[in-house]
């Protein structure tokens, strides 16, 4: 029962961000941010508390929470630099994914499936490298959080 009313809901909000791409983003840009704010915030106490203990390690701490601060405010902000950071995270994760289709494909002697396992790493990174390029547009990025809210929903209508 739960799984179906979650479904429902994931399929009716998913429709709801694909007829409105930019609000979808800025919905999904605006909690990234408060949770990432959240983890500054978290990063600046422990990194405070931790000058009693160890001088470098609270030091960094800090300078990372000033850091993730940064970037939390700016996600709530700017729906553009979630839009940014999204694409180039799909980039990175479609270069890693060839890599490792490509150690994979080198490496198929010793490994009974290796082959398999590299071309599907390069064509997954090849998707993920496509769906960077459309990450980076925000309308874009829109449709395809309503799609996976979409897709999400009919396989939680299916389990």
């Amino acid at each position: 029962m739960k799984n179906a009313v979650l479904g429902i809901l994931a399929i009716i909000l998913g429709l709801i961000v694909l007829a409105f791409p930019l609000a979808g983003l800025v919905a999904a840009s605006v909690l990234t941010g408060f949770v990432v704010l959240m983890i500054a915030i978290w990063l600046l106490i422990v990194g405070g508390s931790q000058m009693e203990v160890s001088k470098s390690a609270g030091i960094m701490n800090v300078i990372l929470g000033i850091i993730v601060l940064i970037v939390g405010i700016g996600l709530i902000f700017s729906p553009a630099l979630f839009a940014f950071l999204a694409g180039f995270l799909l980039y990175l994760a479609g270069i890693f994914l060839i890599i490792a289709g490509i150690i994979s494909l080198a490496s198929r002697n010793e490994f009974k499936n290796a082959t398999w396992a590299g071309i599907l790493g390069i064509i997954l990174g090849i998707l993920y490298i496509i769906l960077g390029t459309f990450a980076f547009d925000p309308i874009y990025l829109g449709v395809l959080i309503g799609v996976w809210l979409i897709i999400n929903g009919i396989f939680a209508l299916l389990e």
